[in-house]
């Protein structure tokens, strides 16, 4: 079995189009979401998000007639995958063989902009001669995997793992294993999402999933008594995952080792998490238990699903004391997406991102707005205010609709 560096980060967000202003504003407990002022909110259900704002994607090495072909979900990841390779200093074809670096960066959804795009060409002109030539191509959630295979000569497996809010979760760990058992050298591994436009607003909102809180600032509750739906937010996250001994090799810098996957489904309901957190419970304890996690010794971190929705974040909360039993309440945890909302198909790179930093910092970033704690939501949330640890092992919860759950573990350098 092989072992897995952490050698490359990159981000866009809400809180940073970078990895240093994105880590700055977790830890100082910045608040990215905001109001939309990107199209009309007259009548829709919501009127806030964690919306990509100052990002130019010329900063990320992608030029006018790609970014005008490109829907904003590839070009989100593209800035990602630059950020991280740059990070990494891999160069296929000088220091890894191009068949030997792989891509597994997905979305939940795709190119919701240009679907919706090119639906309204449609209901205008029945006949379709507007439909774009490039509309599938652009649109097909595999896409932004493809290009950033393309960019960097990425010849091995390319692969868009689609489970929606644990999208990127389950990509880094499938990627994982496919490193433990030989199949690649380096993985490019994440996932990107653009959900915040008004059909994304309207469909999430008109399912109940979406807080109706009017204050962008206090909207975003986590663990919160008065918790009303998640916020929907943009952006990409890319991890450069790479087979230890070929990182040592060539003397990259190593943030952490990821040591544990876990994966069930709660084969329960399309949207609800199982209540009783048995399926949960059990999908973080698989990642334990690859870890090596060893109770009262390990100081853990987990960066909790923790979306803001009344039945996730009880789920949550009992599948936590269900993995760990007694150390429980005595694990760090913390939701991010208090800050930077829920961004669907990236979040679960974001959060592990956040995740390899809080390890390689001994910081805890916390969970800003909880002011009035659910009694059912009795953990260590970290509330409102970043605390140091010695933290050695973290782990980063993603459940999805359609009961996809997914949980990785990382370890300290």
């Amino acid at each position: 079995m092989k072992r897995v560096a952490v050698t490359g980060l990159g981000v866009v967000s809400c809180i940073g189009n970078d990895v240093k202003t994105f880590w700055d504003n977790l830890k100082n407990g910045v608040c990215g979401i905001d109001y939309i002022n990107e199209f009309p909110t007259d009548g829709l259900p919501v009127k806030i998000a964690g919306k990509v704002r100052n990002f130019n994607p010329e900063d990320y090495g992608m030029d006018k007639p790609f970014i005008r072909k490109q829907d904003p979900f590839t070009i989100f990841a593209m800035a990602a995958a630059y950020q991280a390779m740059n990070d990494s200093g891999l160069v296929a074809g000088k220091n890894i063989d191009n068949d030997r670096l792989s891509t597994y960066v997905s979305s939940g959804i795709g190119g919701f902009v240009t679907i919706q795009r090119e639906i309204e060409k449609m209901v205008e002109d029945p006949s379709g001669q507007w439909i774009s030539p490039l509309f599938v191509p652009t649109m097909i959630s595999d896409m932004a995997g493809g290009q950033i295979a393309i960019k960097y000569g990425a010849q091995g497996s390319c692969i868009d793992i689609v489970t929606a809010c644990a999208t990127a979760t389950h990509s880094l760990g499938e990627a994982f294993r496919a490193i433990v058992h030989g199949y690649a050298d380096a993985i490019i591994a994440g996932g990107t999402d653009h959900c915040a436009i008004p059909i994304g607003a309207a469909a999430f909102g008109n399912a109940r999933a979406l807080t109706r809180a009017e204050d962008p600032q206090h909207a975003s509750l986590p663990f919160n008594a008065d918790r009303g739906g998640f916020v929907m937010a943009d952006g990409a996250g890319v991890l450069i995952l790479e087979e230890w001994e070929h990182a040592v090799a060539r003397g990259a810098r190593i943030y952490a080792e990821m040591v544990g996957y876990g994966t069930t489904c709660d084969a329960y309901h399309a949207t609800a998490p199982r209540p009783d957190g048995s399926t949960q419970a059990r999908c973080i304890r698989q990642a334990l238990d690859q870890a090596g996690f060893v109770p009262g010794k390990d100081v853990v971190y987990v960066n909790a699903h923790g979306t803001g929705t009344q039945l996730n974040d009880v789920a949550e909360t009992t599948a936590c004391k269900l993995a760990f039993g007694d150390e429980a309440y005595k694990v760090h945890i913390s939701s991010t997406k208090s800050m930077h909302g829920h961004m669907f198909g990236a979040t679960g790179a974001a959060e592990a991102i956040a995740t390899v930093l809080a390890l390689q910092d001994g910081i805890v970033p916390p969970t800003i707005n909880l002011d009035n704690p659910d009694p059912e939501c009795d953990l260590d949330y970290t509330p409102n205010v970043a605390v140091k640890a010695p933290l050695s092992l973290g782990i980063s919860n993603s459940f999805g609709f359609g009961g996809h759950n997914a949980c990785i573990a990382f370890r300290k350098r």
